[in-house]
Formats: C-alpha cells, structure tokens, sequence
C-alpha cells in the first residue's frame, strides 16, 4: 500500500476503514461454498439477470405492495368499516408505501454507491502512488486462486500495463466490485421500487373503486392471490426454484397476513361496536 501523502481526509478515513467496508459487502460466509457437481443444466443461464438493483427493487416492490395493502385493506373491512374509510385506507397505503419503497431504495442504493466509488478512488490513487506494491498484491491473489508464482506475476503484470485495465482488475480481484454493473444506479432502482409497489399495491384497491361490502373483499382477495401466484412463478424463473413450490409459497405468505389482519379487524370492529 502507498503511504498516507497526498491522501485527503476523507481517504485517510477510508483507508483505515477499508477492511471494514469491504467486510460490510454481501458475502456466503458461513456457507457451504459452491463447486461444481453433477445434475442437469436445464436452460442457459440469463447473465445479466440479478446483476442491477432495480431488478431487485421490482420483485421487492410488487410483492411489498400486493402483501401490505391486501394486508391494510383486509383490516378496514374486517372492521366493517364504511367503503368510502376502506378506500382511503387503500389509496393512503398505495401513495405512503409506494413513496417510502422508492425513498429508501434511493437512500440505501445511492449510500452503497457512494462507498463502492470511493474505495475505487482510494484503488486508483494507490495504484498511481505504488505500483510495484499493487503488483505484487494483485499477484499474490493469483497464486492464491492456484497459479504458479511464475505464472501469477505474468498475468499481474500483464493486467497492469494499462491503468485502466489495473484498475478494474483490481476492483474485480481485490474489492471485490463490478465497476461497469457493480455500483447500482440509485435513480433505476428507485423508480422501479415505486412503480412496482404501486401496481402491486393497486391490484386489491381495484374492486373498492367499484363497490364495497364482502362482494368486494372477496374480489380484492382472489385478485391478490392470483397476482400472489404469478409473482412466484416469475420469480421461479430468475431463481430457477419450482414454479408449483415458489408460487405456493407467496400465495400462503402473501393470505396469511391478509388473514390475520381481517381477523383483527373483525375483532377490533366487534370490541368497538360492542
């Protein structure tokens, strides 16, 4: 590592918090690690799947939404509350959750961005203060994925003629980061969070845009169970799970909790009129 001359204050700070940021990313600590092993292939796997918050924040938002306003809707009507109450609850819960989703996956993505470039920044300086100790760490991570000293000094410095290329190597090897798809993009995700909430949450307002009543709790539930189901299907895609497992699972996840909290509502609603 190069000294500490020239590094500004906010460097400094973060070279000395370096192991513990790079101990705050995602990791499988604790797990099994994963090696090859026999079984079929089935389909190619979707590479760029995964890779981006916003694809996160989407299967996030929509089941959020579904799950939270069935939930708060289902609670009014237990109640026996009035279809005008039931749909304000509704519209109140769509425009309060779809706003916080959207606020908290801009905070959290723009906050992991924001520390991800600025261990970047403190890479490039390093690589520009002390190559010879860039090199000779960048070729010890090699030899430690198995390759010969020989070899491993090779690749290294290869790698690192280019600065650019040293860089995302680095980044890659060391950090641990994607510098092309790594970082996030806090605006995507954001509004993806938002808008899937939104359509999500909207599926069980649907029928109380039309009437009230038990007719209309009834048609909001099996609408949101439905949308339960397809949700699990596609999210068996991505994950390559069983669609009949993952759609099940979100369909009792997504009902119990609209369960419980009519149940709760009745209650409240009986011990209120009592």
């Amino acid at each position: 590592m190069a000294d500490d001359a020239g590094l500004s204050r906010e460097d400094r700070e973060t070279r000395r918090r370096l192991p513990e940021l790079q101990a705050a990313r995602p990791t499988l600590r604790g797990r099994q690690p994963m090696l090859p092993h026999e079984g079929p292939v089935g389909a190619e796997q979707d590479t760029g799947a995964g890779k981006t918050g916003s694809l996160r924040a989407a299967v996030f938002g929509v089941n959020d939404g579904l799950v939270s306003n069935v939930a708060l809707i289902m609670g009014f009507a237990g109640a026996a509350q009035d279809h005008a109450v039931i749909l304000l609850a509704g519209i109140s819960g769509l425009l309060a959750g779809a706003f916080s989703m959207g606020a908290g996956e801009y905070i959290s993505m723009k906050v992991q961005r924001e520390v991800l470039e600025r261990l970047l920044h403190l890479e490039a300086h390093e690589l520009h203060g002390d190559p010879d100790a860039e090199l000779a760490e960048l070729a010890a991570i090699y030899r430690r994925k198995g390759l010969s000293a020989e070899l491993a000094g090779e690749v290294a410095t290869q790698l690192s003629r280019d600065p650019a290329v040293a860089l995302d190597t680095h980044a890659r090897e060391e950090l641990g980061i994607d510098p092309d798809e790594g970082l996030g993009n806090p605006w995507a995700a954001a509004t993806s969070s938002f808008l899937t909430f939104s359509i999500g949450a909207f599926i069980p307002l649907f029928p109380f845009l039309f009437g009230g009543g038990g007719a209309a709790a009834i048609a909001a539930a099996v609408l949101t169970g439905v949308a339960l189901l397809v949700v699990g299907a596609l999210t068996a895609r991505l994950t390559g799970r069983s669609r009949w497992w993952s759609s099940s699972r979100q369909f009792a996840i997504g009902m119990s909790a609209a369960l419980v909290t009519y149940v709760v509502g009745l209650a409240l609603g009986v011990s209120v009129a009592g």
